[in-house]
């Protein structure tokens, strides 16, 4: 059975779970996507074209599924009604809009994550160039770590300026790349061990490679260690830590005493 966008319909196995809710539409968002970007589309139309249509798909099946509902999505309005409601599904549509746009990239990702009753508790992050959905529903289980110095994950063109010396202190190397959420999933696949970014974002950029990165037993919090916190009126949120576990403490150390010298 499809709708007009020529959607599957889930079982109702999935319709019921939130976890698999999250990672069936984040999945499905990301098909159509990956199929979109053999259309012949290039360069601004093409991340145009997928934004929208990574919307249009998210906000259709949430409004199917979960009509109850609020909805913060990068490619929507703010609909401040969303402050007063207990759950809250926080998506972008497409992170990494210049990957996606750079084909054979694979990182780029769709995110889907529901806030419920003050913290996050379900999300997917779909990288459909991988063909591979990581989700609370089936939390990813982190490798042991395989390199002897810890890997940074950062990004391709807006590096937090204090990178550098946080990677000379710890003995570090930068692993540059694509979106936020390839980004932290890379910790968890092993890929990189820290995950680092001072820069800003919003809350769409983080909500769901940080609920998963939780379930798979990994550190997240503002990268001065401080909690995170999600559906908030300013959905701005300045900088962000994902890492193993026992990298926190010396990494968030770092990064207090380095604002506290040059100022935060």
């Amino acid at each position: 059975m499809t709708d007009e966008l020529g959607l599957p319909t889930p079982g109702s196995d999935i319709v019921g779970d939130d976890h698999r809710l999250s990672a069936w539409a984040a999945t499905v968002t990301g098909e159509r996507l990956e199929a979109l970007r053999t259309e012949g589309l290039e360069g601004r139309e093409l991340k145009d074209a997928g934004d929208a249509l990574g919307h249009r798909i998210l906000m259709q099946l949430l409004a199917t599924y979960r009509p109850d509902d609020a909805v913060l999505s990068e490619e929507g309005k703010d609909d401040k009604a969303r402050l007063q409601s207990n759950r809250v599904w926080i998506i972008d549509p497409l992170d990494g809009t210049r990957e996606y746009s750079e084909p054979p990239r694979d990182d780029w990702a769709i995110h889907v994550a529901l806030w419920r009753d003050g913290d996050l508790v379900a999300g997917a992050v779909a990288q459909p160039g991988m063909s591979t959905t990581f989700s609370t529903a089936e939390p990813p289980v982190v490798p042991k770590r395989t390199s002897t110095k810890p890997r940074i994950a950062v990004s391709r063109t807006r590096p937090p300026e204090f990178v550098s010396s946080l990677a000379q202190a710890i003995n570090a190397e930068l692993v540059p790349m694509g979106s936020a959420g390839a980004k932290v999933i890379s910790v968890a696949r092993d890929v990189t061990d820290i995950y680092v970014h001072a820069g800003g974002q919003y809350e769409w950029d983080s909500a769901a490679p940080v609920v998963v990165a939780r379930a798979a037993g990994l550190h997240t919090s503002r990268a001065d260690g401080k909690p995170l916190a999600y559906n908030q009126e300013n959905v701005w949120l300045p900088d962000l830590l994902v890492c193993r576990p026992e990298l926190a403490d010396p990494v968030s150390a770092f990064v207090r005493d380095y604002w506290a010298q040059h100022g935060q």
